[in-house]
């Protein structure tokens, strides 16, 4: 059951309206729905989405890299709105197919790129062992410095933040063709 459905934009207050269309006029064209239950919170919203819109368009590390971060952040925090949106995203900017697989089936890819293999250990880490070795932290200062290293870390925070949101006011999954983390993930005690 969906806790915070989307509001009818005649229910929205003012300032509902107005953050709603700074959404729907940037990048995104819509008012997506990590957004839905967020316009529950309109200043809490704005400010995530304008750091969404700059971690997933333009952080330091590129559209591909950022996708798949999101999309390891996703299978991590078991939520298929997410995964349902950025798995053909992320295909689509170059993570191959396979890889998108594997890690929906929580299997290390084993065709990753060598700076998506960097990705991939980076954000494992950071979300299993709420760390990040020395290796894999040089790593990724070597391949994208101190900015791109920050923007990584802060793509996984943002779409925890994101996952947690949606994980706990129960929004559905979108109708989609892709391959999508199954619904009994989800279920709670």
């Amino acid at each position: 059951m969906n806790r915070l459905p989307a509001l009818q934009p005649s229910e929205w207050s003012e300032e509902q309206r107005v953050l709603a269309q700074e959404i729907i006029n940037g990048p995104r064209g819509a008012l997506l729905p990590p957004f839905e239950p967020l316009l529950r919170s309109p200043e809490l919203m704005a400010h995530a989405q304008r750091m969404g819109e700059y971690l997933r368009y333009r952080s330091a590390l590129g559209q591909r890299l950022s996708e798949l971060a999101i999309l390891i952040t996703a299978r991590h925090w078991s939520q298929p709105v997410e995964w349902a949106i950025h798995a053909p995203i992320a295909r689509e900017k170059g993570i191959a197919a396979e890889a998108v697989q594997a890690i929906n089936e929580n299997r290390q890819p084993d065709n990753l790129q060598a700076d998506e293999q960097v990705v991939y250990r980076f954000c494992q880490q950071l979300h299993q062992q709420k760390k990040v070795s020395d290796v894999v932290w040089e790593e990724a200062i070597a391949l994208w410095g101190e900015k791109g290293t920050v923007d990584l870390i802060a793509i996984n925070g943002y779409y925890a933040f994101l996952s947690m949101i949606m994980n706990g006011a129960q929004t559905p999954m979108p109708a989609t063709q892709d391959v999508i983390i199954p619904a009994e993930t989800l279920k709670t005690e």
